[in-house]
C-alpha cells in the first residue's frame, strides 16, 4: 500500500462554520470532543471585526482541545482548534498549511465559509468533513456544495434545533449534506468519522 493510498482511507481535517448563536454552539460541540482528537479542527465564526476578539479563550474553557487563533503559513496539527481572526478569510493548503486573506468579503462576510470549504475541498478532497452550525444567511452553502463534489462529507445541524436557522437550511437545500443532527449529537459523529481505519 502507497502512502497515497494509506491517506485516502481516512478522514484527515474537520471545518466547522457558525455566525448568529455560533458561540454556545461551538462551545458544545468542541467540550464533547475528545482532547486526543487525531485531526486539525478550523474553524469560522462571524465576528464583529470592531472589537478584538477573545473567542480562542472562551472556546478553550470548554474543550481539552488547544484553541488558538489560526496565523497565517502555520501547519495544521491534530488535536487543534483554528479560529480564523474577524475580518480574515481562513484558507487551507493541501499540505496543511493555512493562510489568511483580507480579500473581498464574500455574500456580505469575512471570514467566508464558503472560502474555507472551497479551499478544503480542492485539499482534501474525500479526507475533508464540513459542518455547519447555527448562523443567519447563506454562507456555507457554495461551499458544502464544492466538498461534496470532491468526496467529502457534509454535516449539518438540525435547523429545527438550531438557535438561528438560515445557515443550515441553505447548507440543506444544496442536496449535499449526508449528516442533519441535533447539535448535541454531531461530536458523536465526527468522533465516529475521523477514527474509522484508524489504527
Amino acid at each position: 500500500m502507497t502512502a497515497e493510498d494509506s491517506a485516502a482511507d481516512h478522514f484527515a481535517i474537520v471545518a466547522v462554520a457558525s455566525s448568529a448563536g455560533g458561540i454556545r454552539a461551538l462551545n458544545i460541540l468542541l467540550e464533547q470532543l475528545n482532547g486526543d482528537l487525531p485531526v486539525p479542527v478550523l474553524v469560522i465564526q462571524h465576528l464583529d471585526p470592531r472589537h478584538r476578539t477573545v473567542i480562542a479563550d472562551v472556546l478553550a474553557r470548554r474543550t481539552r482541545l488547544k484553541v488558538k487563533l489560526a496565523e497565517s503559513d502555520e501547519q495544521v496539527r491534530p488535536g487543534v482548534v483554528y479560529v480564523a481572526p474577524p475580518d480574515h478569510h481562513l484558507l487551507v493548503n493541501a499540505d496543511g498549511v493555512l493562510s489568511l486573506s483580507r480579500s473581498s468579503l464574500v455574500h456580505f462576510v469575512r471570514p467566508s465559509a464558503d472560502l474555507l470549504f472551497e479551499s478544503l475541498a480542492g485539499a482534501y478532497g474525500p479526507r475533508a468533513i464540513a459542518c455547519v452550525l447555527t448562523g443567519s444567511g447563506r454562507d456555507g452553502a457554495m461551499g458544502v456544495d464544492a466538498v461534496k463534489s470532491c468526496g467529502g462529507t457534509v454535516i449539518c445541524e438540525d435547523p429545527r434545533t438550531a438557535e438561528f436557522r438560515g445557515m443550515p437550511e441553505a447548507a440543506m437545500e444544496t442536496g449535499s449534506v449526508d449528516f442533519v443532527l441535533p447539535l448535541e449529537e454531531i461530536a458523536t459523529v465526527i468522533r465516529g468519522l475521523v477514527n474509522v481505519k484508524r489504527q
